[in-house]
């Protein structure tokens, strides 16, 4: 997920290095961004240099069949990242946790700021997720489109169902991720809405 893990890695699927290296474009403002023609379609788009769904890895195909909720984690900084690997555990006290990119912007801000907001998309956030994710320019800033409702832990979408403020425990490699563990201080919820979920590579709604 990171670079300094790619560096490690010598088997990466050809798919996964045409998305990383070669599936980049260039706005008029020089912003790079990812190549995704459908915002919010296709995490992982079709390319000529694809495995076949057969010949990938039973792991990689299994964490596709699990469908996972789309959150924003965000910092003050601001920084911040779509992360889809998102738990919560209730307890005493209640603590959340996640796998996100180690060389990530977020993971620097939190590290310093020792704490971080999570707010749950909804259907109407497909392209602020891309966004984040680094799928979709984003000229001026992650944060210059939308409306932002400052917390202490982080700015949250001012139409997101609700956030969670979470202060920062620890944090280690977790397969090729970062798995941050935290405790939850502060939840803020407001009206029910619908989640948006990831599920073999595309944004699905409930239905």
């Amino acid at each position: 997920m990171s670079p300094r893990h790619q560096a490690r890695r010598t088997h990466l699927p050809p798919a996964d290095l045409h998305r990383r290296f070669l599936g980049w474009a260039r706005s008029r403002d020089g912003t790079m961004f990812h190549v995704n023609p459908e915002p919010g379609a296709e995490i992982h788009h079709t390319d000529p240099f694809a495995v076949p769904a057969d010949q990938r890895s039973p792991v990689r195909r299994l964490r596709g069949r699990l469908a996972s909720p789309v959150t924003l984690w965000t910092a003050p900084g601001p920084a911040g990242l779509t992360v889809s690997s998102t738990l919560v555990a209730e307890g005493e006290p209640d603590r959340l946790l996640g796998l996100i990119d180690a060389e990530s912007d977020l993971w620097a801000a939190v590290e310093e700021a020792g704490r971080f907001a999570v707010a749950p998309l909804g259907p109407a956030h497909r392209q602020l997720a891309d966004r984040f994710a680094g799928l979709f320019p984003s000229p001026g800033g992650l944060f210059a489109a939308g409306a932002w409702t400052e917390t202490p832990y982080g700015p949250v979408p001012t139409d997101a169902g609700g956030w969670a403020g979470c202060r920062l425990d620890t944090a280690r490699e977790y397969g090729w991720a970062l798995l941050v563990e935290a405790t939850v201080e502060a939840v803020e919820l407001v009206e029910e809405t619908d989640p948006l979920l990831h599920y073999r590579g595309r944004y699905r709604e409930l239905t």
